[in-house]
């Protein structure tokens, strides 16, 4: 199978477990994510109540990384600093098996960090400093990048910088490439509610979306209107609605997923990526819906049970136990 690419902001992630009332003293809403200065994530850091843990993170990055993990040839196109974060991420991707090739640097700036509060409840609240990611300018972007390609996949914190989203999306479709796109937060789906439908119309091909975000995409709380709305302009749509699983409508085709049961759920941070990542392995290969629906959420229960955006060891086993993998 040719590779599957992800285009978005390589992100240290900073993950750090808080009580409920932490929050209280954290500008913006919770559950979602907001861009902060390097200033301000530092002094958020220090305000911890304990140090946070470091993993390789990114919307987009996790997905292609889950994908790495199930067995697909993965690349990635995005910027990292030319600082020692830089090198880490360069490493975690590689030792997963992903080509680095394509990946950007900008020696002069630093990485990306996300700093992720993760509440009792195991909701996260993010806090970002997109570093050299938000370096990367959409005339350094080409069809070239997505050679031997099939399918890219972009986060939709891209659209934040319209015409590096644009760039990303006509070079992929330019090499061949089906296009998904995630809508990456509600504040995204918020900010660019007048121009999605538009770009939806001319690239996508498939788009994930949470229950936050589909609320935000039509005005309302309804999961089944935003399918209809989504529908409209995607042949693919998955509307995420975390524990209570999902709807999926593929090709004129609607089911319901069911949940992947979760006995405690630890850490949200990349549930919604790695769901993505299950859907995405089965859809590449022509599964109907409801199987890439029930891969997606094993995938999703099994990140929500350890910290981090990735499932733990156990949770791979038990991953590729399902669906046949040694």
């Amino acid at each position: 199978m040719r590779k599957v690419i992800g285009v978005g902001a390589p992100i240290v992630d900073l993950l750090a477990r808080v009580p409920e009332a932490f929050l209280a003293g954290v500008p913006g809403e919770k559950g979602g994510m907001l861009m902060v200065s390097p200033e301000e994530q530092r002094a958020l850091v220090e305000s911890l109540p304990e140090p946070p843990a470091r993993a390789p993170g990114g919307a987009a990055a996790n997905t292609i990384a889950a994908l790495a993990k199930l067995g697909l040839p993965v690349a990635f196109v995005g910027k990292v600093g030319g600082d020692a974060d830089g090198n880490y991420y360069l490493d975690a991707f590689a030792a997963c098996g992903g080509d680095t090739s394509r990946f950007k640097r900008a020696p002069e700036s630093h990485t990306a960090r996300c700093l992720s509060m993760i509440t009792p409840d195991a909701a996260r609240t993010m806090r970002t400093d997109l570093g050299a990611s938000l370096l990367l300018r959409p005339e350094e972007l080409g069809p070239a990048d997505f050679a031997g390609c099939a399918h890219a996949f972009i986060e939709g914190y891209l659209l934040f910088n319209p015409p590096l989203a644009e760039a990303a999306l006509r070079a992929a479709k330019e090499a061949g490439c089906t296009v998904s796109l995630d809508m990456g937060s509600f504040e995204i789906v918020r900010a660019f509610r007048d121009t999605l439908p538009g770009l939806l119309d001319r690239y996508v091909d498939a788009v994930f979306a949470n229950e936050d975000e589909a609320r935000e995409f039509i005005g309302r709380d309804d999961p089944a209107a935003a399918l209809d709305a989504f529908s409209a302009h995607c042949g693919t749509v998955a509307v995420k609605l975390g524990a209570e699983g999902a709807w999926v409508r593929d090709r004129g085709e609607t089911v319901r997923v069911a949940p992947e049961p979760v006995d405690r759920a630890v850490d949200s941070t990349g549930a919604g990526d790695c769901w993505a990542a299950g859907f995405l392995y089965g859809w590449l290969q022509g599964w109907p819906p409801a199987r890439c629906g029930e891969l997606a959420s094993l995938l999703g229960a099994e990140t929500v049970r350890c910290l981090g955006a990735q499932p733990d060891a156990d949770g791979w086993a038990r991953i590729h136990a399902r669906i046949g993998h040694s």
